[in-house]
């Protein structure tokens, strides 16, 4: 559980650092009215993305796939240890462009975790808990095409953790976490705006 909070504060330490070093360099770029051209390396805004925490009411929870609904008579009730239901969703997604010239401006890297907390079993015992249960995550490259289109490549894998290492009797459907673990490929267009104004000139 240490490691976990630990993660979650270096990772956004380092990301409002970043931004804050960006914001002020942009700042004093902006003073010209003819724009720079982009640095080679670590371009303005070459580091971007947003953090996010959410909070599912009671009766709400999110269903990781994990414990079976409705549980099994045998499998204790109230007293249960399958509650893979959260109650809290850490997440956020950061995308790497160190490059701000030649074909190499194109590439960037992103990276999408979300951590899930809770201790709920539907219909039968909602808590406040906020017990670790899965690190979800997806990691990737892209590349930008005209138009704002781009290609991107994607795995994603979660792992489940603290108590959900292990099996946790028989309303434990022992499940890779939703999803699980695979690779895609595939084209994402952006219209309105959506996405640009952080990303340095494509094309």
């Amino acid at each position: 559980m240490k490691r976990v909070f630990v993660f979650l504060t270096l990772s956004t330490t380092v990301a409002a650092f970043a931004t804050h070093a960006q914001t002020t360099t942009g700042e004093s770029v902006s003073v010209s009215n003819l724009e720079a051209p982009a640095r080679t390396f670590f371009p303005h805004n070459w580091v971007r993305g947003y953090t996010d925490f959410s909070v599912a009411p009671s009766h709400n929870e999110p269903d990781l796939g994990r414990c079976m609904f409705p549980q099994p008579a045998n499998a204790g009730g109230t007293a249960s240890t399958c509650t893979a239901y959260a109650r809290y969703l850490y997440s956020g997604y950061i995308e790497f462009q160190p490059m701000g010239r030649t074909l190499a401006r194109h590439f960037f890297l992103f990276f999408e975790p979300k951590f899930s907390f809770g201790r709920n079993i539907p219909q039968l015992t909602y808590t406040a808990s906020m017990a670790p249960i899965a690190y979800d995550r997806s990691i990737g490259i892209g590349f930008q095409l005209p138009r704002n289109f781009e290609l991107r490549a994607t795995q994603h894998q979660v792992d489940w953790l603290g108590r959900y290492g292990r099996s946790l009797g028989t309303a434990d459907l022992h499940t890779n976490g939703s999803y699980g673990l695979y690779a895609t490929f595939g084209v994402r267009w952006s219209f309105g705006g959506y996405g640009r104004q952080g990303a340095p000139t494509a094309y």
